[in-house]
């Protein structure tokens, strides 16, 4: 259950890469709005704001509760991250279900986020309790998948670009990302954080004592 550098590393620059995209947001300017809802929310820019920023500090910080060596040398920086991404989906998953009923496409696309910020806030809430009891390992596991579902928000700016350069419907596609954007990262965390039979039950076994003691 161990990321490698080459996919730290992608997740990072990728992660950084939409942040500092997504930044403009910060500068509460209307005309850096999705243009098809700058009405809908200029009429919920509390929600949105609180989405927005909570999203962008769990983007941002991440990817460096994976870090081994931080972790392994600097434990304390380790939890403090921890902590501000915890916060950070907590912010955003509160938002996000406050701007679901409104999102563009109607009801399935609001659905789609509205199970996304459900996910996202389940995911997070369970690292912690794992974490507070002392199960290690089965803290990292939901830490992954929660970090699968933050990474959302880099697989749908990717699919928007999809949907640009193929000139595909914009709405239809769009309800259809709602979903896509996640579903398919939640999927691949949970397979790769799957219990393993065998020498590595054994060794996760004794990781977790040695956490213990």
């Amino acid at each position: 259950m161990r990321i490698t550098r080459a996919g730290w590393a992608v997740m990072t620059v990728l992660s950084t890469l939409i942040v500092a995209a997504s930044a403009n947001y910060l500068s509460f300017d209307p005309g850096a709005f999705f243009t098809r809802q700058r009405a809908t929310y200029l009429s919920h820019e509390l929600p949105l704001y609180v989405h927005i920023f909570g999203a962008l500090v769990a983007l941002l910080v991440g990817p460096w509760q994976f870090s081994r060596r931080l972790r392994e040398r600097r434990p304390r920086l380790h939890r403090r991250i921890g902590v501000t991404y915890l916060l950070g989906c907590l912010v955003g998953g509160v938002g996000a279900l406050l701007m679901a009923p409104v999102a563009y496409g109607g009801a399935v696309t609001g659905a789609g986020f509205a199970c996304l910020a459900v996910s996202w806030l389940v995911t997070g809430g369970a690292g912690l309790r794992a974490i507070l009891d002392g199960r290690v390992i089965d803290h990292r596991r939901w830490m992954i998948r929660s970090f699968a579902l933050t990474f959302a928000a880099v697989t749908l700016r990717l699919m928007l670009v999809v949907v640009a350069v193929a000139h595909l419907d914009f709405r239809t596609s769009y309800t259809a990302i709602a979903w896509l954007c996640w579903v398919p990262n939640l999927l691949l965390a949970c397979w790769f954080t799957r219990r393993r039979p065998g020498p590595e039950a054994g060794a996760e076994t004794r990781a977790e004592s040695g956490a213990a003691a």
